[in-house]
């Protein structure tokens, strides 16, 4: 749990930005984000401040200034976006699925719905070996933790006032 704690308080802050800035529920960034990089202890998070594994093609934008990371692996070399913080990497990801995976977008202030829209679109990729639903219920496991470890830490924050 201990992690969990760590993730939330480190990236609870650019989940609410970035929910703000793109109209998405902070709370399905923050289990997306915790899906992605396994509570922030990945590589890429740690290392790269990139907490959804997104790659690092395309046209540099205000959160991604076109730094990538090279990582090997047994399916050869793939580069992924480098982030200045965490902050980016969140704001990057809501900008993503705005504009990217608009159905998906839509259903954000609904978990269970979301879940499902973006395991079923382009964003998950079988060919690469992802399951899409084990992805769907792993986002909605994720997600109904988020909210119990969100109103322990907010009630938390709010006796230590």
């Amino acid at each position: 749990m201990d992690k969990q704690i760590q993730y939330l308080q480190t990236c609870l802050p650019a989940a609410e930005k970035a929910g703000g800035a793109y109209d998405m529920n902070p709370v399905v960034i923050l289990a997306q984000g915790a899906l992605e990089s396994g509570w922030g202890t990945s590589h890429l998070a740690r290392e790269h401040h990139n907490y959804f594994g997104i790659m690092g093609y395309g046209t540099s934008n205000g959160y991604w200034h076109g730094e990538r990371a090279k990582v090997e692996g047994a399916g050869g070399v793939h580069y992924f976006r480098h982030y200045a913080g965490v902050e980016f990497s969140f704001l990057d990801f809501a900008r993503l699925i705005r504009t990217g995976y608009r159905h998906a977008w839509s259903f954000s202030r609904q978990p269970e719905a979301y879940a499902k829209e973006i395991a079923y679109s382009p964003y998950i990729s079988e060919q690469n070996g992802d399951n899409r639903d084990l992805y769907r219920r792993n986002l909605i496991a994720i997600t109904e933790k988020i909210i119990t470890l969100k109103d322990m830490y907010d009630w938390m924050r709010g006796r230590a006032k």
